[in-house]
């Protein structure tokens, strides 16, 4: 059976900053198959929040409390292999990049990238796990 239903990419954030948090929710929900599945203000409900929605992909601040980006990330890839992690940051560090890699981080965007080439990114680390995964 071929369905006409276009599918909602599943995203997820996670920011200790409500600020930021309140920004990312306004513009996921200002999008088309976009559907936010959650928010969390630290690795630990990212986590929790993970095990329940599902998401394609997280959208995660590496500096959190309780539980940083990289900590969770790290769980999250061994719960979900194929989600797509964006860390969204607003570090500059040059060992981020060594950091990233060894916590499978799929993207590094900074928090001062235009909302345009954020978006793009998800789309595209969606579309190319989710080409990996029916290759499989």
């Amino acid at each position: 059976m071929v369905s006409c239903q276009t599918s909602s990419l599943r995203v997820l954030i996670a920011d200790d900053h409500e600020l930021t948090r309140f920004s990312l929710k306004l513009m996921f929900s200002m999008q088309e198959n976009i559907k936010l599945v959650g928010v969390a203000e630290n690795g630990a409900e990212l986590v929790e929040l993970v095990k329940t929605q599902s998401p394609d992909v997280v959208v995660l601040d590496l500096q959190m409390p309780i539980m940083d980006g990289l900590t969770a990330s790290q769980i999250i890839k061994q719960i979900q292999p194929n989600i797509a992690l964006i860390a969204y940051t607003s570090f500059g560090d040059p060992q981020l990049e060594v950091m990233s890699k060894m916590a499978n981080i799929d993207a590094v965007c900074s928090k001062d990238t235009p909302t345009a080439e954020l978006l793009s990114l998800i789309r595209s680390l969606t579309k190319a796990n989710q080409n990996q995964t029916s290759i499989r």
